[in-house]
């Protein structure tokens, strides 16, 4: 067996938020006690992400002095800018933005915004589509993004609106090389929090790091469950994780293999019964894997894309 990135990578796997709120903007506690939050949730590092907003003065909260030897932050923020399919303003998350990172002209869009985000050096992440009632035509206008936010738990309890994976799904059959992150998008209004993150696999818990590795696809994102290794032999895929009764390996089409039981944590799954008896079908060039556990919770890899296999 030969273990797939990140689980063959060195290091080690480390918790994060990187879509939540604080006073800056539209969110209930103060910045300070929003990292203490996380701290005492037993994160390793979050991000908050106020909205980038005139109305909020274009908060980008400095978190560094809330950094210690076991727990870290990354800089960033929610940016917005007209306009999507839907006439509404873009959310976008930017995690590793420069803290002088100039407010939004009048003229500028969403995708402008998020081109110069990105050329700054942030990871790009689009935030709760389902929410936004995004459609294909938008998700393609982002051009630069990294990632797309596949689970917001904020929007998951408040409204039945948290997936992402109808649009991740449809853009990475068009080709576009996307990852799928989760995050709480808390605002500590409601139990918004500690719902939905990612586990970031770097060889220390340091932002640039950890920033670096999300923006190679170095993690997976999880409600509650492990993915403790995902590793190929032939056409055969292995994967081990904590007690789940779903493991399953899901496409770019309707084909899926996977394995049910109580309680299980490993399975090995044949990838060729993802194209077996599936009529006219040239084939999904991706894979992931999703697992569910006894609770409902569940937790997903990026997507494999095979010709890098």
């Amino acid at each position: 067996m030969t273990a797939l990135p990140p689980f063959s990578l060195p290091g080690r796997f480390w918790r994060g938020n990187l879509h939540t709120h604080s006073t800056l903007s539209d969110g209930v506690l103060e910045p300070a006690a929003v990292v203490q939050a996380y701290k005492d949730a037993g994160y390793d590092f979050m991000m908050l992400s106020d909205h980038f907003l005139g109305h909020f003065d274009w908060p980008i909260a400095d978190t560094r002095n809330f950094r210690s030897n076991d727990f870290t932050t990354i800089i960033g923020s929610e940016l917005h800018a007209p306009e999507t399919s839907a006439g509404e303003l873009w959310h976008i998350v930017a995690a590793g933005l420069p803290l002088d990172f100039a407010p939004c002209a009048p003229e500028e869009t969403g995708i402008q915004v998020a081109r110069r985000a990105a050329e700054a050096g942030a990871f790009i992440g689009i935030a709760h589509p389902a929410w936004s009632q995004l459609t294909i035509e938008d998700g393609r206008a982002i051009d630069v993004a990294h990632a797309v936010e596949i689970y917001n738990h904020g929007c998951a309890i408040e409204c039945d609106r948290g997936d992402g994976f109808y649009l991740l799904d449809q853009l990475l059959t068009e080709g576009k090389r996307l990852t799928a992150f989760a995050t709480d998008d808390a605002h500590f209004r409601y139990p918004d929090h500690f719902g939905g993150w990612v586990q970031v696999k770097a060889e220390a818990n340091d932002p640039d790091l950890l920033l670096a590795a999300l923006k190679h696809g170095h993690y997976y994102s999880s409600q509650g469950p492990l993915i403790q290794d995902i590793s190929l032999e032939g056409s055969e895929l292995h994967v081990a994780t904590s007690p789940v009764d779903t493991i399953a390996v899901v496409c770019g089409h309707s084909r899926t293999v996977q394995r049910l039981g109580r309680s299980i944590t490993e399975a090995t799954l044949d990838l060729k019964k993802l194209e077996k008896g599936w009529l006219l079908t040239k084939g999904s060039p991706w894979f992931r894997v999703a697992i569910i556990d006894q609770a409902g919770k569940r937790a997903w890899s990026n997507p494999i894309w095979k010709d890098r296999l």
